[in-house]
């Protein structure tokens, strides 16, 4: 997967990645849906990848995922940040999957 940032979510991110020390993971939260298909995605900033996270290429930060889930997302996605809202927002060119993209610390 190819994950493309918008200068303002690229400007919200800065403080928290900078260095080597921390990384960004989507998330796929499936805890309480019901069905894996009903997941809602997150952004976590993590330490190190879980064992089985596969590293998708990203502008300017590269993003871990699991790859069971690669499935319930489109090859091409954007993160963007709405700082009226103070909320990112995970999209592709055919569909908003969240204008609630939490960031789990």
């Amino acid at each position: 997967m190819h994950f493309t940032f918008t200068p303002s979510a690229v400007e919200r991110l800065s403080e928290q990645l900078k260095g080597d020390s921390r990384s960004l993971r989507l998330l796929y939260d499936t805890e309480g849906c019901g069905c894996v298909v009903s997941g809602v995605p997150a952004l976590q900033l993590i330490e190190s990848p879980g064992e089985d996270d596969k590293l998708g290429d990203g502008d300017p930060y590269s993003v871990w995922y699991e790859p069971r889930y690669e499935v319930f997302f489109e090859p091409n996605l954007r993160i963007d940040y709405d700082k009226a809202r103070n909320s990112f927002s995970l999209k592709s060119d055919n569909q908003i999957y969240t204008a609630n993209l939490r960031l789990m610390k």
